[in-house]
């Protein structure tokens, strides 16, 4: 008898988790709400750990595909302060622990890798209805139907599915990332590539900092962090870009101009990213037939973590379907016991980088991880 698994949401997760079914032989569905795969941009760069995000990827067989997308060199940390004075600077010593690549790109690779049709576009989850014995109804916007023996909600921070298992309700942390774009920057912005460099660069003190990557094609993306209330973040107009760059950019008056370059200077519209969280700690009991992963489990603070947690996640249920055959219960039940105490490792780190990032000690916390730390672990 075949095993009807339908996934929610076509992010990395997700299609992780549909290729090592695959590489299992087992088929799977993935519903998708975006219409297609170039429906909306992907983010921008992601550092693959060793343990975690390359250990899905070699589950799945796609090192070779991965390693073909790195973009090499931009392993490289500089934390400069708001002077432009550089405090600290580890080069890419070129081992690749944690080689970066572009989100889209490692989104594609996992994309071809699947049979055509498993992934259905366009259809988003307008409603989830249990049927017993660990089947599902799901209803799409179009008011077509499907159903499933194994429901995995992929489904991001505003999942759908995570109202299945839990009450949990997300929250604001109180920082908000606000992403801006700089093109062509060693010929147009020569000053701000400078001070970036060839990786990731921090400016950093308590509440607020800069924070740049140089991605591949010679871009600068910009992650401007501030802790403000969501009222704050609110009276800002972001459909005004001028306005709203001038709004930001007034918080870092008296900063190097090559950094507020990096906001004012911006080719693109600032977008506001509110960071939200699940409770510390978030888990469920076992409710027949339906799971999470990735964001969906176990939203937290940026930490250079995220991505790498989705695929894992996926790449742990399918191998914990593909052990228990048959028998669905065993492997979810296999499953989480290893998600929960996971997630909530991760989770306190996540808000340690947070506090060191935008806390009191900024950015001087920061610099102390990356000094006491072996080069591989530095995000």
């Amino acid at each position: 008898m075949t095993t009807e698994i339908a996934i929610i949401g076509a992010g990395l997760g997700g299609l992780t988790l549909a290729r090592v079914l695959h590489v299992h032989g087992i088929s799977a569905t993935i519903y998708e709400a975006d219409a297609s795969a170039a429906a909306r941009t992907q983010g921008g760069q992601l550092d693959i750990h060793k343990e975690d995000g390359q250990f899905a990827l070699a589950a799945a067989g796609l090192t070779d595909e991965f390693r073909a997308i790195i973009h090499e060199g931009a392993e490289a940390v500089r934390v400069l302060d708001p002077q432009g004075v550089l405090l600290h600077d580890d080069p890419d010593d070129g081992t690749d622990s944690r080689p970066e690549v572009l989100r889209g790109d490692l989104r594609q690779i996992l994309l071809d890798s699947l049979p055509d049709g498993t992934v259905r576009w366009g259809h988003k989850v307008t409603a989830v209805r249990p049927l017993g014995d660990g089947r599902h109804e799901l209803t799409f916007a179009d008011g077509s139907t499907a159903t499933s023996d194994l429901l995995v909600g992929a489904d991001g921070a505003w999942s759908k599915v995570r109202r299945l298992l839990s009450d949990a309700e997300v929250e604001y942390t109180g920082t908000t990332f606000i992403e801006t774009y700089l093109y062509d920057v060693d010929e147009r912005h020569p000053a701000t590539a400078a001070v970036v460099g060839v990786g990731a660069m921090y400016a950093l003190t308590p509440g607020q900092g800069i924070t740049a990557h140089r991605e591949a094609g010679d871009i600068l993306h910009t992650y401007v962090q501030l802790n403000r209330s969501a009222e704050w973040i609110a009276s800002i107009d972001f459909t005004d870009a001028a306005a709203a760059t001038a709004r930001v950019a007034a918080e870092f008056d008296g900063w190097a101009p090559e950094l507020t370059a990096l906001i004012t200077a911006g080719e693109s519209a600032p977008v506001a990213r509110m960071i939200h969280t699940l409770p510390d700690g978030h888990h469920w009991d076992r409710v027949p037939g339906v799971t999470l992963l990735g964001d969906a489990a176990h939203l937290m603070p940026p930490s250079g973590d995220g991505a790498n947690l989705a695929m894992f996640d996926g790449a742990e249920l399918a191998r914990a379907i593909a052990a228990h055959p048959g028998d669905i219960e065993a492997a979810l039940t296999a499953y989480e016991a290893a998600l929960f105490p996971r997630s909530a490792t991760f989770y306190a780190d996540a808000v340690e980088i947070l506090d060191l990032c935008l806390g009191d000690r900024a950015p001087f916390g920061l610099i102390e991880l990356f000094d006491s730390a072996p080069a591989e672990e530095h995000a």
